[in-house]
């Protein structure tokens, strides 16, 4: 089994203080929802990987949102994307109703304390901040890219500030009073995946098998796993879970719900656990393509060909911090549509006044530091913001998770693993997702439809690509009702 620690026993998953975490978590979250709870919970023993390797007491960072019914049948899980935190109510408030709402008003958590109280499954937990910042208004001029107002919002694909989101966010208090989710009478989990920077264990946590001798080899950094953390599945995660909804008393959801990576997650608990899902809806995923397979390969070329990188023992404040920009440039492509890219930039200068025919101060024409178009202040701009919010060996972690997902390995037939869902699936595709393309999401969902599941498929009509699930929230959350 495993046990639940509040966050003041917590062993802290990550070698960045606590203060760092918070501060990585200030930087993501910007409002929303508050959680009820927030805790630690720390499977036993080992955690056998589908990679050949164990886990040893892995922690798993959680959040919840309402409470637990007296049948613990009123759960609801929200599996978060690539670099999402557990703290769904920041990131995907548009789920949430009229309750979520109210919480958001009337929750009263102060910074760097919490009251003690009882947790769901009646399990001590500490409410406390975790790291809610406030909304960043706007960018210095030498980065800007896009206005200001279109910048700060919903986060992209769990990433920077939902740039070009062209204030959906701004709706959700409207829309999240029509949400999906009723905290009056549902409870919201949401666990942060293995190989994050959030608080479940990653390459950044002490490894407690390693002997003392260990611990101090690469430069007092040999207590971390760092670059020696192992490749960890969905499926993996998707065990962990159900280990911790367990000691939760969940024998069974009441809907697996997620998007991108949150979505792969959710369609593998209605494949492992067929008995303990009753809905699932996953959107804007299928088992990634060669081309967003080439994609990952050029962000893990960006990070690792950093010489700060180090072989991946670098310190937490000397990250990689090059390589993680260009990494992230280049997924905030595959997240964005070129129709959306058109109608917001299009082939017009930067917009802080840069000129993209001027020379550089030196005279010369090679250095884009003579004058960006807008576009490239745009793309700047994520790529500034993400080295302080998330860490580079993470990102490496979980883009394997996301490349190695394959629902069907293991299984003989597509009927053998798509026949085992007992749940009602919801595919959700989007038009213009170039990361995952609708066509690929309806195949799936037509192959778990075929395997004699209750599976349906409904598209997302919108020009934003992929980032569309979470950034014009008010146009998804009609589709999932």
């Amino acid at each position: 089994m495993g046990s639940v620690l509040d966050q003041t026993g917590a062993r802290l998953a990550g070698r960045a203080s606590a203060s760092t975490l918070a501060g990585r978590r200030g930087k993501l979250e910007t409002g929303g929802v508050a959680p009820t709870y927030e805790g630690d919970f720390v499977l036993e023993g080992h955690l056998p990987l589908e990679c050949g390797r164990t886990l040893l007491q892995p922690v798993l960072h959680y959040a919840v949102y309402g409470r637990l019914n007296a049948a613990r049948d009123n759960a609801v899980l929200v599996c978060h994307a690539l670099s999402g935190s557990a703290l769904a109510g920041s990131w995907w408030p548009g789920l949430f109703g009229k309750a979520g709402n109210r919480e958001q008003r009337t929750g009263t958590r102060e910074q760097g304390s919490g009251t003690r109280e009882q947790g769901p499954g009646n399990r001590e937990q500490r409410t406390e901040n975790g790291g809610m910042g406030g909304a960043r208004s706007g960018r210095d001029d030498n980065s800007k890219g896009a206005s200001d107002d279109k910048l700060d919002g919903a986060q992209d694909e769990s990433s920077d500030d939902s740039a070009l989101n062209s204030g959906d966010l701004a709706q959700v208090g409207k829309t999240g009073s029509a949400g999906i989710v009723d905290l009056e009478t549902e409870c919201v989990i949401c666990v942060n995946l293995l190989g994050s920077c959030y608080g479940s264990t990653g390459p950044g946590s002490v490894n407690p098998e390693k002997d003392s001798a260990e611990k101090e080899s690469a430069g007092g950094l040999g207590a971390v796993y760092g670059p020696e953390f192992p490749l960890i599945s969905i499926r993996d995660n998707v065990r962990a879970q159900a280990e911790l909804l367990q000691s939760l008393g969940i024998a069974r959801l009441k809907l697996a719900i997620g998007g991108s990576i949150g979505g792969m997650q959710a369609l593998e608990w209605a494949i492992l656990f067929p008995e303990r899902v009753a809905r699932a809806v996953v959107i804007g995923v299928a088992p990634l393509n060669a081309m967003g397979l080439a994609l990952n390969h050029l962000q893990r070329r960006a990070i690792t060909g950093d010489p700060e990188w180090l072989g991946g023992w670098y310190l937490p404040q000397q990250q990689p911090r090059h390589g993680m920009a260009l990494a992230r440039q280049i997924a905030t492509l595959s997240y964005k549509s070129p129709a959306l890219f058109a109608e917001r930039f299009g082939r017009n200068p930067n917009r802080n006044g840069e000129d993209p025919w001027g020379l550089d101060r030196d005279g010369g024409g090679l250095n884009p530091a003579g004058g960006r178009f807008d576009v490239a202040g745009f793309l700047d701009y994520q790529g500034e913001r993400f080295p302080e919010r998330f860490d580079a060996n993470a990102y490496l972690a979980i883009m394997r998770t996301m490349d190695t997902w394959d629902p069907l390995r293991g299984w003989r037939s597509t009927a053998e693993a798509y026949g085992r869902i007992q749940a009602r699936v919801i595919f959700v595709g989007i038009s213009s997702d170039g990361l995952f393309p609708a066509d690929e999401v309806r195949q799936l969902a037509d192959e778990v439809r075929a395997a004699g599941a209750d599976a349906e498929y409904r598209e997302m009509t919108t020009a934003h690509g992929h980032d569309a699930f979470l950034a014009e929230q008010g146009e998804l959350i009609p589709l999932l009702r």
